[in-house]
């Protein structure tokens, strides 16, 4: 992980949360992002239980402050957790805290008695929580055509499969990229910045939601907005906006998440804990991407692919370099990933096609690709700064515009989650399948790609109509 790049994208996302003070995770290393001054617990005796312990334990240790310690929530919510201060955000050293820490400590022994985890840090939930991607879309001519290029398989409304995208919302004129004529959903809050720029990481729903049109047509997909602050949410808000996206339109075929977060754990996120709960009781498949942080480290929501309780309910993917024959450098990896496809370099629909829209690039400086490959990182720029084309730069030395009339190149396990989920109601439609879980065991199981990653050799879902793209030597 580059530090330089890291600290980038935490002030990135600070920005996009300016009323919560944020840290790096844990003990300050960088492992994650989290809010300052905040434990989360299960709602009811739990919560009350970490409470009494934390302040307690705050009482009589005189370097800290018990009267910060209460209640930050209802006491019943949605969501099965209660948030807790345990700290005063505003105090301290930037990106650290030693509240949320000491409280971490004080709850270790009650945890033990109770056999479980009692409390946890509120994450950040983001499409790029750390260094990666730092690569940003790069406009494609209108004269070009998707990758993965455009199933023509006919679209029957009553068999249609529902994919229901939680992501940033959809641009508001997305209608006019014909594939999205069956998409509908949450707008984008707000496109352009007081300039008329585009904001960085709007567009990523509809560039998703153009992802699985493209190889599944016979799909009514909805887009949530629930990512739409530059793609971060705290974990505490993260199972609400969960629940309210099902409540809404109800509990679909497909659930396509390009979001997540790292937190040192093997047991998930107890922030979503009730919501993973009800969705193994559905019949919903939750198709998750595995992050771009290039580690072997659980991600969750796509590591519940690895717990024997989720197995059949989430399937995880990894991202495949532009060739299709390996890993990308970014991907995560390890054994809680299920199946890798093509991330790197596909192209769709980021903005509508009736209105050109003004994009400044915001990486920076960084060394050759950090992760031994010998061809040019895409979650990294050269050692320069400019403007990103086709995987060079410009050599302007400051951050440079560039015009979006429809089409974008981008990278990350962001669009490898689409193109399987799109694969997934695809092999419904042809099957005549119902039951999507049922769908993803099939395909997985007569799947006879393969791809290496890091050494290994692991399943690769390549739709149809995706189309290799050279990998560049640096």
């Amino acid at each position: 992980m580059a530090p330089q790049r890291f600290h980038e994208q935490f002030d990135q996302i600070q920005r996009s949360l300016p009323d919560v003070p944020l840290a790096l995770g844990p003990d300050d290393s960088a492992e994650f992002i989290y809010e300052k001054g905040v434990v989360l617990a299960r709602d009811g005796e739990e919560a009350r239980i970490v409470e009494d312990v934390v302040r307690a334990h705050f009482t009589e240790n005189p370097a800290l402050t018990a009267d910060t310690v209460r209640r930050a929530s209802r006491e019943a919510n949605r969501s099965g957790i209660t948030r807790i201060q345990v700290g005063d955000p505003g105090q301290g050293v930037r990106g650290a805290d030693q509240e949320v820490a000491a409280a971490m400590r004080a709850v270790r022994q009650a945890e033990g008695r109770a056999g479980r985890r009692l409390i946890s840090r509120n994450h950040v939930v983001s499409i790029a929580v750390n260094a990666c991607p730092g690569d940003e879309p790069v406009p494609v001519p209108r004269t070009e055509v998707p990758n993965p290029g455009l199933d023509t398989s006919r679209y029957d409304p009553e068999t249609a499969v529902g994919v229901l995208v939680v992501d940033t919302g959809l641009m508001h004129d997305y209608r006019s990229y014909p594939p999205l004529v069956h998409t509908e959903g949450d707008a984008q809050l707000r496109e352009t910045d007081d300039q008329g720029v585009l904001q960085q990481y709007v567009g990523h729903g509809t560039f998703i939601a153009g992802l699985v049109a493209a190889v599944a047509p016979n799909t009514e997909i909805t887009v949530s907005n629930a990512l739409t602050d530059a793609g971060a949410i705290l974990e505490s808000e993260f199972g609400e906006k969960l629940f309210e996206a099902v409540d809404r339109g109800g509990w679909p075929d497909i659930l396509s998440l390009s979001a997540g977060t790292s937190n040192g754990r093997t047991d998930g996120l107890l922030g979503i804990e009730t919501f993973m709960l009800e969705l193994k009781q559905r019949r919903t498949l939750l198709v998750a991407c595995a992050g771009n942080n290039a580690s072997a480290t659980p991600f969750w929501p796509a590591a519940y692919a690895g717990l024997p309780d989720f197995e059949d309910v989430v399937l995880s993917v990894g991202a495949l370099r532009g060739d299709g024959e390996f890993g990308a450098c970014f991907s995560n990896h390890g054994s809680w990933v299920r199946a890798y496809a093509p991330g790197e370099r596909l192209t769709s629909a980021l903005t509508g096609f009736t209105t050109p829209v003004p994009y400044v690039y915001q990486h920076s400086t960084y060394d050759a690709c950090r992760y031994g490959f010998t061809y040019a990182c895409t979650c990294q720029a050269p050692s320069h700064t400019g403007v990103l084309t086709e995987g060079q730069s410009g050599g302007s030395g400051k951050a440079d515009q560039v015009m979006f009339e429809g089409f974008a190149s981008w990278s990350g396990t962001s669009f490898a989650a689409p193109v399987v989920a799109g694969m997934i109601a695809a092999h419904m439609t042809a099957h005549k399948e119902t039951d999507p879980r049922a769908a993803r065991r099939q395909l997985l199981a007569a799947n006879t790609e393969f791809a290496e990653v890091r050494g290994a050799h692991v399943p690769a879902l390549r739709p149809a109509g995706w189309r290799p793209v050279p990998v560049t030597a640096s």
